[in-house]
């Protein structure tokens, strides 16, 4: 393998997708190349914030919500032969009789929860699939052989690392200690395109850790800054950029 090849090689590396032989090889090769060594610890900060990044906490409504509604989940019939004890004559008839009349006013009841939850578990499945489809090409970012990444500190003690891949024309933003914006803002990400500012997506407003892979093609862009926006963000800037940061070099 050619030294121009191991110089491709950080990006897999950092996320060990190399075979055992281009791994040996590139752990040679980084023992003499303090380029690619500074770039494989920097992609390998950014995969472990990535990682921090889209990490989710259950909602603490999650346990009452899961026993609330395990009352309507249906019993197992008793066993073949069980025999119920009765404590006198009809008792377990009248006990069916009001128990299927229950069940009858509950089916009746809930007819509408059902169509709910269908709703909401087609809502989550879409969002599950767009969330994975989004870790994918964060993914294929950071392992691009071409990809670069550049660091700075920002504003209040926050970090910030950029990846670029010029072969997906695609960048990837992950902060972390970021100050929450005030109520009823949100970061915006632009892209500087020569000194023209385009939207390039939102940051979880209630993360101080996040990443982002940024809307829309790098194209020309020569770099990226953040403003403070209303929530849902803006046409164009309203407000002073709190950070400003340049690509790296293709």
């Amino acid at each position: 393998m050619s030294t121009a090849e191991l110089h491709t090689l950080t990006g897999a590396y950092a996320l060990h997708a190399l075979t055992e032989s281009e791994r040996q090889a590139f752990e040679r090769h980084l023992e003499d190349c303090e380029a690619c060594a500074q770039e494989v610890r920097e992609l390998s900060a950014t995969a472990a914030r990535l990682g921090l990044a889209v990490a989710e906490t259950p909602p603490r409504e999650l346990r009452e919500r899961v026993l609330r509604e395990i009352t309507t989940v249906r019993q197992e019939a008793p066993a073949p032969g069980r025999r119920e004890r009765t404590g006198g004559g009809g008792r377990t008839g009248r006990w069916y009789t009001y128990a299927l009349a229950a069940c009858i006013a509950a089916a009746a009841a809930f007819g509408g929860v059902a169509v709910w939850q269908n709703q909401v578990a087609r809502d989550a499945r879409q969002e599950a699939d767009q969330a994975q489809r989004q870790n994918e090409q964060l993914a294929q970012v950071l392992s691009a052989p071409d990809a670069k990444t550049t660091s700075s500190a920002l504003t209040g003690g926050a970090h910030g690392t950029v990846v670029v891949s010029q072969s997906q024309n695609r960048a990837v933003f992950v902060a972390s200690g970021m100050e929450r914006p005030p109520s009823g803002k949100v970061y915006q990400i632009w892209f500087n395109d020569e000194g023209t500012m385009r939207s390039a997506g939102l940051m979880d407003p209630t993360a101080s850790d996040d990443a982002v892979l940024l809307d829309g093609p790098v194209d020309r862009a020569s770099g990226m800054g953040i403003t403070v926006e209303p929530a849902g963000g803006s046409a164009e800037p309203t407000s002073s950029p709190v950070a400003l940061m340049d690509f790296p070099a293709a």
